[in-house]
């Protein structure tokens, strides 16, 4: 909110600041994975800046950014301070047409439309607290439909997995660290262990060298599908990992031996009943005088976080009206297909589409015509002729296809036909019939085309020759109907 409205309005602030403080985050080190949580919300939201926030008693800090932001502003400035007295998502689509912001120095600076959920935190009671927000910003004033609030609020889900899961790892690590130290309060040790698998999935272990003797902690064993006490060595410990990954497993070990290096790696993992899991794994040496005579560390199954992950990696590169790639997923594939085409010396072609009476259909259907439109035009662009093909969305009423199908792109003109014959679609509303089609534009990639840009461009000049062709035999019909 800004200074004319509210600040620290969250029910129990003082309960809720604690819970923040109790993270340890805003002075200590960043969590790498926030990087790839506000990239992913920029690519699945369309915005060009999206930020993960703490919220302060007086201040908000800035914890990750995909683009240029400072480390903190104040709270009385921020839009986040809204969404933490709400305690739920908010979405703002003109702030300068809001009375609550119009006069804020983000506003002032450009900011025009704001989407942001509320990252939570357990207090020492177990309560969830609203402890910062993970939030989107763009330059111009925007809506933001059900599959975007949804996706916001499972980002703001995944960001608060990864601080509980990193607390609870460092937290277990700490405990691994002081190792004999614990010895004499081996019951308080054996509670905070048991409580932190049972929290984050994870246990403990110890290799002691030179012998090579492996030790795991109970939650070890439930990890592996093996029976508790059935002592494993180092190499029926590493038969878990793939073949892909046991390589690199070994070569961490053996730098750590080596070197003293910690560390700390995720990689797929197959259980002892054949379960494929995701599993994290982080280590430190023990050394006595200079010499690493252990080492240890907690060992984590991560797989739910991973398959979230992965979900929203997916989610990120798909049109959410359409279900069909979007514009950031479709330039990566086009980037592989010219690279395989230019390397095995087959043929590519750029199909460009932009449908024509679109914009007629949404002024005078209205918006749900208009998405069923582009609904089905995605459907027409998948059809079972077209399926060794890659389409996307590329813009509000704009298409693409990568054709690499050698049958399809020996005839680019009956190819043309055949998407054009595809592309007509009739909508009712409230019993009026309107047609879209659409303007094809194609193109062939041959040894001029040096980048994507100059395959789109040229793909660009024949949907425009395409375009000024379809208006010119529009004007002669409608000349021959008025004589």
């Amino acid at each position: 909110m800004t200074n004319t409205t509210r600040t620290n309005a969250y029910a129990d602030e003082d309960a809720r600041l604690a819970a923040l403080h109790a993270l340890a985050l805003i002075d200590g080190e960043p969590i790498r994975e926030f990087d790839s949580l506000v990239a992913l919300a920029a690519d699945m939201l369309g915005c060009p800046t999206a930020l993960i926030n703490l919220v302060d008693r007086d201040t908000v800090w800035i914890q990750a950014s995909n683009a240029p932001a400072p480390r903190q502003i104040g709270r009385h400035d921020a839009f986040c301070d809204r969404t933490i007295a709400t305690d739920a998502p908010v979405i703002i689509p003109d702030l300068s047409a809001d009375t609550r912001f119009a006069t804020t120095p983000l506003v002032s600076a450009g900011s025009r439309f704001y989407a942001g959920a509320p990252i939570h935190a357990r207090d020492a009671d177990g309560v969830r607290h609203a402890v910062g927000t993970i939030c989107v910003l763009d330059v111009a004033p925007r809506s933001l439909n059900a599959a975007g609030k949804g996706a916001l609020v499972h980002l703001a889900t995944l960001a608060e997995s990864l601080i509980t899961a990193r607390r609870t790892a460092q937290d277990a690590l700490h405990i691994a660290m002081r190792g004999e130290t614990l010895l004499g309060a081996l019951a308080e040790k054996d509670r905070i262990f048991r409580q932190a698998e049972r929290i984050a999935s994870m246990g403990s272990w110890r290799v002691t060298l030179p012998e090579y003797k492996v030790d795991w902690s109970e939650n070890v064993y439930r990890i592996h599908d093996v029976p508790v006490g059935q002592q494993p060595t180092i190499d029926t410990a590493l038969d878990f990992y793939p073949a892909a990954a046991r390589d690199y497993v070994q070569a961490v070990i053996q730098a750590t031996i080596d070197e003293g290096k910690p560390f700390d790696y995720e990689t797929d993992f197959v259980t002892a009943k054949g379960r494929q899991i995701r599993v994290r794994a982080m280590g430190e040496p023990e050394i006595v005088d200079g010499t690493v005579t252990a080492i240890i560390g907690v060992f984590q199954d991560v797989t739910d976080r991973y398959r979230l992950e992965q979900q929203l990696r997916r989610s990120a590169d798909t049109d959410a009206l359409t279900g069909i790639a979007n514009r950031a997923a479709f330039d990566r594939e086009l980037e592989r297909a010219m690279t395989r085409a230019r390397r095995d010396d087959t043929p590519l072609l750029l199909v460009l589409v932009d449908l024509d009476g679109f914009k007629d259909i949404n002024d005078s259907l209205g918006h749900d015509a208009g998405d069923e439109v582009l609904r089905r035009t995605a459907q027409a662009l998948r059809q079972p002729w077209l399926a060794q093909c890659h389409p996307a969305r590329i813009g509000g009423d704009e298409f693409a296809l990568i054709v690499s199908d050698p049958a399809l792109a020996r005839d680019p003109d009956l190819l043309r036909e055949r998407i054009e014959a595809t592309l007509r679609i009739s909508v009712d509303a409230d019993g009026i019939v309107m047609t879209s089609a659409g303007s094809i534009g194609i193109a062939a990639l041959d040894g001029d085309m040096q980048s994507l840009r100059d395959f789109a461009r040229r793909a660009d000049s024949d949907l425009y020759a395409a375009k000024r062709g379809r208006v010119g035999i529009g004007r002669q019909r409608r000349a021959r109907e008025a004589a």
